[in-house]
């Protein structure tokens, strides 16, 4: 985890502003490589959908690889482009890249090799898997990138994600409102520097406050304390709440880019004893633990929607229309922004699901 950056290194972060789960156990990553059959008891919890089809879809293959299952959104963004793979009668290949860059790279080189119809990717950095998506063009595999972002130079159809910027925005809002004129110490929790779609729930946030303060206060009060990286990981998000706490106690809001980010930091928070006196809220991704927190506290204050669910439909259903020979697509599509508070949460919250 990187160390707790200063206000002046905030400024910096301002200035864009003001404008069962299924894991694959193989030993290697060319062995990562695992065909599912359709009888899987992880479909019994996604059960995806059908979509319409002027083709037999049965001789058609789906790859996807994640950067990881080390976590409940990736397992369950992986089962439901299973689910509704398998549904619409296609074949499923899936590629773990095991959190390591390299490792992705020769996964979905060895995705392109088996010959998929089409290449669903969550690429763990934006930059590293440009070429494979030119290697995937040159063998004839459209490429979808999924939940992430790629370098706008890498070939690909369409990237499917949540509205992260309307979303955090969304949160903001909220967040702007429950404060009104009383002044919020923030500190921000982030992922990793660099990730984009991090970046984006981050904006969207600080726009969220400041539109909503200038329009119904007409100034902007933002105090930012500190901002520190998480690494999406609840260790890393206890390590950073603990030096926060001790650093900026004053601290009253912890904003966040995801609820992964700040379920661990909530371990720190109630162990200073501080849960009456913060406030958090998260730009994503509505984990059904932050939801439970929602919904049973008042210092978790909301979360907005990424459901890896949809996500994992929505990309499937893009391939299919893509191999019907749809080709205008847009360069983003986004699921609906949702915003998950005290007044929905129970709508929302599924104690079974896996993520």
């Amino acid at each position: 985890m990187k160390k707790i950056t200063t206000k002046s290194a905030f400024k910096r972060l301002l200035k864009p502003l003001i404008l069962g789960v299924l894991l694959i156990g193989l030993a290697s990553c060319a062995e990562k490589i695992n065909k599912e059959k359709s009888s899987d008891t992880q479909n019994e919890k996604v059960s995806g959908e059908i979509f319409k089809s002027d083709i037999d879809l049965k001789g058609k293959t789906i790859g996807y690889c994640t950067p990881t299952l080390n976590a409940p959104y990736y397992q369950a963004l992986l089962q439901s482009i299973k689910a509704t793979t398998e549904k619409n009668g296609m074949t499923f290949l899936s590629a773990d890249g095991q959190d390591d860059i390299n490792k992705q790279i020769a996964a979905v080189e060895d995705l392109i090799t088996k010959g998929v119809d089409a290449l669903l990717l969550n690429p763990k950095d934006p930059e590293a898997l440009v070429g494979v998506t030119k290697m995937a063009k040159k063998a004839g595999v459209p490429v979808f990138i999924i939940d992430s972002s790629i370098n706008p130079s890498a070939e690909y159809i369409t990237t499917i994600q949540s509205n992260n910027l309307a979303n955090g925005a969304l949160a903001g809002e909220w967040l702007a409102k429950k404060y009104g004129k009383n002044d919020m110490n923030i500190a921000l929790l982030s992922g990793n520097a660099g990730n984009p779609v991090g970046r984006t729930r981050k904006q969207g946030l600080l726009q969220g406050i400041t539109e909503e303060q200038l329009r119904s206060l007409g100034y902007i009060n933002l105090n930012v304390k500190t901002q520190a990286y998480t690494d999406w990981s609840y260790a890393g998000g206890l390590k950073a709440m603990e030096d926060i706490l001790v650093a900026f106690p004053e601290v009253n809001v912890v904003i966040t880019e995801s609820d992964v980010c700040v379920l661990g930091a909530i371990t720190a928070i109630k162990q200073a004893g501080k849960t009456d006196d913060i406030l958090i809220v998260a730009a994503a991704d509505g984990q059904k633990e932050a939801i439970k927190y929602i919904m049973d506290t008042d210092f978790y204050g909301c979360t907005a929607m990424n459901s890896p669910v949809q996500i994992g439909i929505n990309a499937v259903k893009y391939a299919v229309e893509y191999m019907n020979g749809k080709r205008d697509f847009s360069k983003t599509s986004f699921t609906e922004p949702l915003l998950i508070t005290k007044e929905n949460a129970a709508k929302y919250y599924n104690p079974k699901a896996i993520f």
